[in-house]
């Protein structure tokens, strides 16, 4: 029989054999490694470690002994924590930290020092060292067990609880996956034994867990290996492995907290029963965290693929997107902040090694330079919103399909096809979605200002050529602390995209960089808030792999049906994204050069002074900034409708801007003492895909509530404008003013909210917001925050109502949210949700 291994291991997948000549293959034994592995290159350089062979009695003998073990100390366990939890928690919470360590080493001796102590490893050892036999061996087979994890206060009896209450196979495939690392760097090499599977079972006695099967003696044994129910021998025996240390030493640690009492007598029914004990939560300022789930996954019941929370989470993030298109559009002082922004993170920017400027500016070819910008700009805005769009409909597909086939989906059945096949969709649409953030990060971290000093341009050989090359700078690396360099060396890791990010995986990385992050300030000093958005964007993402991986126990056969599908979806990726490619280039074309000319902010062109006291010079640089910024999406919108060939109509731009929506535009001034309101005007987003030509330039009393006639006559040409401004208005927003919804709010709530709807007046405009001020005042309308990766806040909502999640991000360092960014939240709370200024009010006694 033909052999075929796991796809942890095997060597004919196609990151083993992408370089490899074509082998003949009808002289290998299969029963024999050093055949089979030697084949490949086996011993040599690259090549694949030649593992033990083992007999299926030798196999048998070793899962008896295990599967005993482990079920014996589970059984201890389990009656330790139902008689004792409560004490061992309090005990466990008195300690300090230092008497936590000395518990946890003499209970696992040499315990790892560091969270991930597995990703040390990897920097420590080559691949040849590691081939030859790594130091590390605990490190890559059980990374969750380190003293930085284990000695916090919750930690441990989180662990214990999740062991002790649920039975060992539910922990299998958690297990397998936690030794990633060491299986594909070849630092964990399993027992040899082919033509068997081992299949675990979910049970709670020692017979019957871990089953060896011939695949002589079941026709589907083989298939069971290669899909999502079985294994390789040598793998099963590494879990099992695992599992027997874990068992023993919170068996272990139990005893030793529970030092005073005998052990034989500890879990006895000398003490009583006692329920269960309900662990809090560990949060952020009281609020759920993403990172924080992430740091206690190892130590919980494994989860499964949560596709409403990653709904909610896509929601968002299409909604952010939407949001930043509209701010765009509608905002001079953003428009101007994204440009200034970007221009910060380009490489031109970076002085060569010789101390000189780019030539573009020394040859006095800004305009080149600020058509680079605009483009990157234009082009970053409307590929966010198709990406997050894209996903946040498959996902929502996915939903469906899960409730379609809900009562056909059993572990012991494989997946409907049509399900599956949007499963694998969903997989290959988020692999490239990666590479949005990845390529951003390659080329503008190094540039940013926080690490823009320890990197610089090699001067270029040939003016003419655009590419730029970026190296060290001579004794940089000096300059920096362990967690600094540690922090160039995850990002590098993600923007090169090569193996070791293939060999770590996205999520690991990505978890990795935010407990740094969190955990070291001197690192975070490094990240400018441009560079955060990237890596809370490829954070999203990464919880979409996550939730895929987690989706037990079919995901483990999703590689092997990818391999299947690959050029389908492929091409079915490239149809789908022609009309990426157009909005893309918005600015691309003949007209490029004038485009960038309207866009770019030289002098007070897009001049804002929103936060200044509403007098007439100030009125009048806002008046005259937005009317600059119409006039550069005027000159877009028109490139496009030129350069469209169809395919705009298959894109989330399309419906976004062929919506009637309000633009808010300011009024002129008139001076007095009283408040001057700030007016809009209603006009269409864009006119790209309107058959007739429609403007307006209609203003309207801003605190005129909806549903009331304008108090200005409408300039109109082409199509008439809708007399009734509620038929122009989003449709969550069409409400009268009896019916308005109305929030009672405590006065630090309604301080928030008068605050984002502030109408400025001539002498004053409001103060900052304290970010925790923000998180009261959005929890008081019935919503939960959680934090996500880098500076980003989602925000679900509790109750019916809302359409949608909205995330914001935390201001930093300050801690404060300014009124010019206030407004702006402001703005996109009405817009998503249709909140004005009248529906906040004091409650009443």
């Amino acid at each position: 029989m033909s052999g075929s291994f796991n796809s942890r291991f095997d060597p004919f997948s196609p990151e083993h054999t992408a370089n490899l000549p074509d082998m003949d293959l009808s002289n290998i034994d299969w029963n024999d490694p050093a055949s089979v592995f030697g084949a490949l290159g086996g011993g040599g350089p690259g090549g694949l470690p030649i593992p033990k062979v083992a007999s299926p009695t030798e196999i048998q003998k070793h899962v008896k002994e295990f599967s005993t073990q482990i079920f014996s100390d589970w059984a201890i366990l389990k009656a330790i924590l139902d008689r004792h939890e409560s004490t061992i928690h309090k005990r466990w919470a008195k300690k300090g930290r230092k008497q936590r360590v000395e518990l946890l080493l003499a209970a696992w001796p040499n315990m790892s020092a560091t969270h991930r102590p597995d990703f040390l490893a990897f920097t420590k050892e080559t691949e040849r060292e590691r081939e030859r036999g790594t130091k590390f061996r605990d490190a890559y087979m059980w990374p969750y067990v380190n003293l930085e994890d284990l000695s916090k206060p919750k930690t441990v009896p989180l662990f214990l609880q999740a062991r002790a209450r649920s039975m060992p196979g539910a922990f299998t495939g958690a297990d397998a996956e936690a030794a990633h690392i060491g299986y594909v760097t070849k630092a964990v090499v399993p027992l040899f034994l082919n033509e068997y599977t081992m299949m675990f079972n979910n049970v709670a006695t020692a017979e019957g867990y871990a089953e060896l099967i011939s695949w002589d003696e079941n026709d589907d044994a083989f298939e069971w290996m290669t899909s999502r129910k079985g294994m390789l021998p040598g793998e099963g025996l590494v879990i099992l492995e695992m599992q027997h240390r874990v068992m023993h030493f919170l068996v272990d640690c139990c005893q030793r907290i529970m030092h005073d009492i005998p052990t034989n007598d500890l879990a006895s029914d000398s003490y009583p029963t006692k329920p269960p004990v309900a662990l809090a939560k560990e949060t952020v300022d009281g609020f759920d965290s993403l990172a924080i789930l992430a740091a206690e996954a190892p130590y919980r019941v494994p989860a499964s693929m949560d596709l409403v929370r990653l709904e909610s989470l896509l929601a968002a993030k299409k909604g952010a997107a939407e949001d930043h298109v509209w701010s765009l559009r509608e905002d001079p002082g953003y428009f101007a902040d994204a440009v200034f922004e970007l221009k910060e993170h380009r490489q031109e920017m970076m002085k060569d090694s010789n101390g000189r400027d780019h030539h573009i500016f020394t040859q006095g070819q800004d305009g080149i330079f600020w058509q680079r910008v605009i483009k990157e700009v234009v082009a970053g805005a409307h590929l966010g919103l198709e990406v997050w769009s894209e996903l946040h409909e498959q996902v929502k597909e996915l939903r469906r399909l899960q409730v379609k086939h809900e009562s056909s989906i059993s572990v012991d059945e494989d997946l409907p096809e049509e399900y599956l096949s949007a499963l694998l969709k969903f997989q290959h649409y988020i692999n490239q979605a990666a590479k949005g953030p990845k390529g951003g990060l390659k080329h503008r971290a190094v540039a940013s200002p926080p690490l823009r000093p320890y990197f610089s341009r090699n001067p270029p050989k040939d003016l003419s050529s655009t590419m730029i090359q970026i190296t060290d700078k001579a004794g940089a690396e000096s300059k920096m602390d362990k967690s600094q360099r540690q922090l160039v060396w995850l990002l590098q890791t993600l923007w090169e995209d090569s193996s070791n990010l293939f060999l770590l995986g996205l999520p690991n990385v990505v978890d990795e960089l935010e407990h740094l992050l969190q955990s070291e300030p001197t690192a975070k000093k490094l990240i400018s808030f441009h560079i955060g958005e990237l890596i809370s964007d490829l954070a999203v993402i990464s919880e979409a792999t996550r939730q895929l991986k987690i989706y037990l126990p079919w995901a483990r056969g999703f590689e092997n049906a990818m391999a299947d599908r690959e050029a389908e979806l492929q091409k079915e990726f490239a149809q789908k994204t022609k009309g990426w490619g157009l909005v893309t280039t918005a600015v691309d074309g003949p007209n490029q050069k004038k485009i960038a000319r309207l866009g770019e902010p030289d002098g007070k062109r897009f001049y804002y002074p929103v936060e200044k006291p509403r007098t007439k010079a100030n009125v009048e640089a806002m008046r005259s900034a937005e009317q600059s910024l119409d006039a550069f999406w005027s000159s877009v919108d028109q490139n496009l409708r030129r350069r469209d060939g169809g395919h705009l109509k298959e894109t989330a731009l399309w419906p976004l801007l062929s919506q009637l929506k309000i633009l808010q535009r300011t009024s002129e001034c008139v001076e007095s003492a009283k408040q001057t309101e700030e007016n809009a005007i209603i006009k269409p987003l864009s006119e790209l895909y309107l058959d007739l030509e429609l403007r307006t330039e209609r203003t309207i009393d801003r605190g005129t509530q909806i549903g009331k006639e304008p108090t200005t006559k409408a300039k109109t040409r082409g199509a008439p404008v809708p007399e009734n401004l509620a038929e122009i208005q989003p449709a969550e927003a069409q409400t009268s003013p009896d019916e308005q919804t109305t929030f009672q709010l405590d006065p630090r709530a309604l301080k928030v909210f008068r605050t984002l709807f502030y109408n400025p007046t001539l002498t004053a405009t409001p103060g900052d917001v304290p970010w925790k001020d923000f998180l009261h005042a959005l929890v008081s309308v019935g919503f939960r925050p959680e934090k996500l990766y880098g500076s980003v806040w989602q925000f679900s909502p509790l109750k019916e109502g809302f359409e949608r999640s909205i995330q914001f991000h935390e201001p930093h360092p300050s801690g404060k949210i300014q009124y010019r960014h206030a407004r702006r939240i402001g703005r996109r709370l009405n817009r998503a949700y249709g909140w004005n200024t009248g529906m906040f009010e004091g409650k009443k006694e």
